[in-house]
């Protein structure tokens, strides 16, 4: 038997296919969950590696579990050269595809805790820096250290990428993982890592912004209806009308993965600034005339990687856009976003009370004499404002929705960041705060995010770095008119 038969034979053993095929993506996530929440009860893994029976709820027996290691570890063997570590790396992504999602987490277990720095190298690495400090050899001692805490899981990953197949394999491997990670802190290494690796990997120096258009392949423009994470695509007219002659969406493309955008930008060529989405998507409006186009909306910005959390990508994206957009159209003026509003109701929610307490006398008196009751309560606001769809804006109700959701968009920070996500993006990319739109979105996604306000989000390009530098000293940038809107 010659070497590839004997891997092949043992691993195919360590990663059987439960009933014949890997599970559903849906039944992964279940059991998932499961196996995440008991996560805590398990024995460690030296444990189990050191053990001689298996417990009844383990996936692998320990030896199992040591024979995997040593597979593992076979990838990365100095003693062999690049092609057949990447030959054993290949065997081993295609028994993983078909292995039961318990055996493949036992996998990131090994490759999360098993494939540390050598603690004493490490050690030994910093009492020589410490001693170099301030002496000629402390660049050279500096360098010395950091190669000490390089780990060997790093090099293990570089061996996967190196396949064709390879980073693809890594990319659905973090996403996979990213369910079992708030219980399994053991599974924290391997994601950091695996974030480190791609963030390097994924720059977006090596990134092709690429225009999707109506003519594009089928199968990519299948991927924008799969992906959209803003505004969900309802048909194929639906598709070609944000693919119409006065749209643009562009998306960037890694050269590993060349049909699978990495994230991707929606844009509307206009010659104002919309305040509803509706109008967008449209599908039976006619398209706008591009010789009067002044301003370009990013109407839907969607991430397409779950295994990518942690790279950015969106900023440089609205800044290859942006260059590409001027270059077509130089009319173009105004850069904008319009967008969606998605923690603001669950916030409200939890701070409705504080809020009233801000609002002076006379607005209570008027939105309490407009809403009824004993009282002004959080209870009785919220109450209100979930049967508020048909409210007109000046209303005592209406108003103060406004006034909660500038404070929410224009002034709550966690971490020196803003609380709402699409908030978080767009702000820390040098936009600012520029008008809130009431009844912006009347979808009942839009009225279960933020009562169906929308907001837009302005691109000053000469502005971005002073909008940066105030965000950075806890001070989010708004435009006057929302200003005026603040308690």
């Amino acid at each position: 038997m010659n070497a590839s038969s004997w891997i092949n034979r043992n691993v195919s053993r360590l990663f059987p296919v439960a009933a014949g095929t890997a599970l559903p993506t849906e039944a992964r996530r279940e059991l998932g969950a499961g196996l995440a929440a008991s996560a805590q009860a398990e024995r460690p893994t030296r444990e189990r590696l050191a053990a001689s029976l298996r417990h009844k709820d383990e996936a692998m027996s320990p030896r199992m579990l040591r024979r995997v290691l040593e597979e593992l570890k076979g990838i990365i063997d100095p003693q062999i050269s690049e092609v057949e570590g990447g030959r054993r790396a290949k065997v081993l992504i295609e028994h993983y595809a078909g292995a039961t999602v318990e055996r493949r987490r036992d996998m990131w277990l090994l490759m999360s805790e098993m494939f540390v720095a050598d603690p004493a190298k490490v050690k030994s690495a910093q009492t020589k820096f410490a001693a170099a400090v301030g002496t000629p050899d402390e660049a050279a001692a500096e360098v010395q250290y950091r190669r000490a805490t390089v780990s060997p899981r790093r090099r293990l990953l570089q061996r996967f990428s190196v396949l064709p197949e390879g980073i693809r394999f890594l990319v659905d491997l973090r996403a996979e993982m990213q369910s079992y990670l708030k219980k399994d802190r053991r599974l924290q290494a391997l994601d950091v890592e695996m974030e480190y690796m791609f963030s390097t990997w994924f720059d977006v120096g090596f990134l092709e912004l690429r225009r999707i258009s109506w003519d594009s392949p089928a199968s990519l423009v299948e991927k924008l209806i799969k992906y959209e994470a803003v505004h969900d695509i309802r048909s194929w007219e639906d598709v070609k009308n944000r693919l119409d002659s006065d749209r643009r969406c562009y998306g960037f493309f890694h050269p590993r993965l060349p049909d699978e955008p990495l994230i991707f930008v929606e844009v509307a060529l206009l010659g104002e600034v919309p305040g509803s989405i509706a109008p967008l998507l449209d599908e039976t409006a006619a398209a706008s005339d591009l010789t009067r186009a002044t301003t370009a909306i990013f109407y839907s910005i969607s991430n397409t990687q779950p295994g990518l959390r942690g790279v950015s990508f969106g900023d440089s994206l609205i800044k290859r856009v942006v260059e590409t957009l001027r270059a077509e159209f130089p009319k173009l003026k105004t850069f904008v976003t319009l967008s969606p509003i998605p923690g603001f109701r669950a916030w409200l929610g939890r701070h409705a009370a504080a809020m009233l307490e801000r609002m002076d006398r006379k607005a209570r008196t008027e939105l309490q004499r407009s809403l009824g009751g004993d009282a002004l309560t959080a209870e009785l606001f919220l109450a209100a404002a979930d049967n508020a769809r048909e409210l007109e804006a000046t209303t005592p109700l209406g108003h103060l929705l406004q006034q909660c959701a500038v404070h929410y968009l224009g002034q709550e920070l966690q971490d020196g960041k803003p609380v709402d996500p699409v908030a978080r993006f767009h702000l820390g990319n040098g936009a600012r705060v520029e008008r809130l739109n009431w009844a912006g979105d009347s979808s009942a996604k839009g009225w279960k995010q933020s009562y169906g306000m929308m907001v837009n989000y302005l691109y000053d390009l000469k502005r971005l770095d002073k909008h940066r530098a105030q965000l950075a000293q806890g001070k989010i940038p708004v435009s006057g008119e929302v200003a005026k809107l603040a308690f």
